[in-house]
């Protein structure tokens, strides 16, 4: 056991501090249960580029410029950042789509979902039980051969062009020039710490991430096929730092329930549904949405199509009606995850049999 705490320490360290950065987040301003999303911050900036007309989700969140600028930072200073891509771009941006349809009708990524649970939100067990599913289906297929083909490399300006354009949009909207970024004056949208901190705190999540690989998708993946529990470690530090936190904080209002939870709906079967699309496409595109932001700082131009894939699955979601709500799912959405479902299927058996064949 000590030699298990030495050998990962980084990433131990690096749930304990994400998981006391969410907590922060949420007492300074961030929505209940929601100190630190991906998915959500992805879907409030897409709003906040007009690429959606949701009034209450709209902002351009600095955790997520933090996230790629932390990733630069760390893979410069440690000599790794390194221009790649053309890897099936159009089938990961297909896939990063899907990933933000499905974690929009949980209401969360999953890091959220750890958030969630940590916070008393018992129906984000069944979207980890989902989660767990959609890696299953994903790891079975990468055990058959499942392959988006190789990257290649890229200049280092094409491979930083993401995480510039993202900062020079943040630096934008924060200054006002133009004043056609949106804001919403209501909802999750409005709720939000001083940009300063969230910008800190994404960029302390970003070089934390980097170096530590942490990733949810990889950690449940290598358990599967490796029965490799290290980078799962560091999603079991969050959950018990966030439980004690909001036990602390909380006090005697802290309670395990299924209902009235903050942004969350009490569907269990799309609650499953929703997350096992997540966990299936991220297995696909080799890292769940924190993971591609990070690879995106890195230089990988592949992981910035997912991540412009998730953006854009996120206006699907506010001007089609898919997203849920606390009233639940709606039927667009429903039909949005089954037919995630379907494409997904079909990239997971094209891209292993097509493999296959030309290997013969």
């Amino acid at each position: 056991m000590k030699e298990f705490f030495k050998r990962n320490r980084l990433i131990l360290t690096t749930g304990f501090v994400i998981g006391v950065i969410a907590l922060a987040l949420g007492a300074l301003g961030n929505p209940g249960n929601m100190g630190f999303c991906v998915a959500c911050f992805l879907r409030d900036i897409a709003g906040s580029l007009g690429l959606h007309g949701s009034a209450n989700v709209q902002y351009f969140r600095p955790e997520i410029v933090g996230i790629l600028l932390g990733s630069t930072l760390a893979a410069l200073a440690f000599r790794e950042f390194k221009g790649r891509g053309g890897s099936s771009p159009v089938l990961r941006f297909i896939l990063g789509a899907f990933v933000m349809i499905g974690a929009l009708m949980f209401l969360g990524c999953p890091l959220r979902m750890i958030i969630r649970l940590g916070s008393g939100d018992l129906n984000a067990l069944l979207g980890l039980a989902g989660f767990f599913a959609g890696i299953l289906a994903g790891a079975a297929f990468l055990k058959k051969g499942f392959n988006l083909k190789r990257a290649y490399t890229i200049s280092c300006v094409e491979g930083a062009a993401f995480p510039v354009a993202m900062l020079v949009l943040f630096i934008l909207s924060v200054s006002g020039i133009f004043g056609v970024f949106l804001s919403s004056e209501e909802g999750p949208g409005s709720l939000h710490a001083f940009w300063v901190v969230s910008l800190v705190a994404g960029l302390v999540v970003g070089f934390l991430c980097q170096r530590s690989r942490m990733c949810m998708a990889g950690g449940l993946r290598d358990v599967v096929l490796f029965r490799d529990c290290s980078l799962i470690s560091g999603f079991i530090v969050l959950f018990l730092t966030v439980l004690v936190g909001s036990l602390i904080l909380k006090g005697g209002a802290f309670s395990f329930a299924f209902s009235g939870q903050p942004v969350a709906h009490t569907d269990g079967l799309w609650n499953f549904l929703g997350m096992a699309l997540v966990g299936w496409a991220s297995i696909l595109l080799g890292g769940c949405p924190l993971r591609q932001l990070v690879l995106a700082g890195e230089g990988n131009s592949d992981s910035a199509i997912a991540v412009l894939g998730m953006i854009a699955g996120a206006a699907f979601c506010h001007n089609w009606g898919l997203a849920s709500s606390a009233d639940g799912p709606t039927a667009n959405g429903k039909v949005a995850v089954v037919a995630g479902f379907v494409v997904v299927a079909l990239i997971s058996i094209i891209c292993t049999f097509a493999k296959k064949k030309g290997e013969n």
